[in-house]
């Protein structure tokens, strides 16, 4: 009997332990999405004044509109990726309860 409860104990501060990890991972996920949500909108509005520049048609403005337009792309893509992560670490989370 008394080895049952050992087992119950080990396996409550196992589960414990990852409940305190997913939820760092949680936090640490969500800062890294208000970074990027940052600097998706710091990208947004770059390219709206590019656009509204594109009467000017030099082609250094050209590499430099396309070298943000991949950027903002690429963020959207990182802000997607950690929606997902989120989703599942929620996923996880509501598991435990």
């Amino acid at each position: 009997m008394e080895e049952g409860f050992e087992l119950l104990e080990e396996k409550v501060r196992k589960a414990a332990d990852l409940v305190k990890r997913l939820r760092k991972a949680n936090h640490d996920l969500e800062e890294e999405r208000s970074r990027l949500g940052a600097r998706v909108k710091e990208a947004e509005k770059r390219l709206d004044t590019l656009e509204k520049q594109r009467g000017s048609s030099s082609s250094e403005e050209g590499h430099r509109r396309d070298g943000q337009a991949e950027e903002l792309a690429a963020l959207r893509r990182e802000r997607e990726e950690i929606r997902r992560r989120l989703a599942r670490l929620v996923e996880v989370l509501d598991g435990l309860e």
